[in-house]
């Protein structure tokens, strides 16, 4: 009788397949929302109230501060919003890396400011120095090399939307990688906090190499 049962039984489907579908279907989404934050994001160039700097070496050592300072408000960002735990804190990773990338775009354009060349600040810039360490790959036709020169494409409506959605596309894969992190709230939090700091320092290097070094920038009129 039981073996008549067990016999008949059908095997249960996999569900591997679901498994993937889900997968995709999540990175999918993450860098769609990504991409439409970002766009929202630098759609305008934020104001800064720093004042141009007489000398190089002053505006680094200012610029310097300014990226310790805005690090600091960045590990603080995301440490809070990557607290709450499991399912509830993976609703809150992009308003985490919104929150961060507003710091860090603040600091970019404070950057510009102390070196005199906040005019030359546009899309293109700002997305080259946000992401040219964590996306380099996406970031790489907004940038040519001339020599020791770096030269910046204008920024088409096509060009940055490129851009953009290869961005989005580059940093969910990363976040999804990583997202168990988020099932342990206070370690979760302190990595993301120490990530956060680490990041802004890169973002303030890559903009006061920018600033700093005589390149042709260029945006379009």
């Amino acid at each position: 009788m039981s073996t008549s049962r067990k016999s008949s039984a059908a095997p249960e489907p996999s569900n591997s397949s679901g498994a993937l579908v889900s997968i995709d279907g999540m990175k999918a989404q993450m860098s769609e929302r990504v991409a439409q934050t970002l766009l929202a994001l630098i759609g305008s160039r934020p104001e800064s109230k720093a004042t141009a700097r007489p000398s190089l070496s002053l505006a680094a050592q200012a610029a310097h501060l300014a990226a310790a300072d805005a690090a600091k408000k960045a590990a603080m960002a995301a440490g809070a919003f990557a607290l709450p735990p499991g399912p509830l804190g993976w609703l809150t990773i992009v308003p985490e890396m919104a929150a961060v990338w507003r710091i860090q775009s603040q600091l970019v354009a404070d950057i510009a400011a102390l070196y005199g060349r906040t005019a030359e600040l546009g899309q293109a810039q700002m997305l080259y120095c946000l992401f040219r360490h964590t996306a380099a790959q996406a970031v790489r036709d907004l940038a040519v090399r001339v020599g020791e020169r770096m030269l910046i494409r204008p920024a088409t409506t096509a060009l940055m939307q490129r851009v953009v959605g290869a961005v989005g596309v580059q940093l969910s894969q990363k976040v999804l990688s990583k997202s168990v992190s988020r099932w342990v709230p206070m370690v979760g939090a302190a990595a993301v906090s120490a990530y956060a700091y680490y990041d802004t320092q890169q973002v303030a290097k890559a903009a006061i190499e920018m600033f700093e070094r005589e390149q042709i920038i260029e945006n379009p009129g």
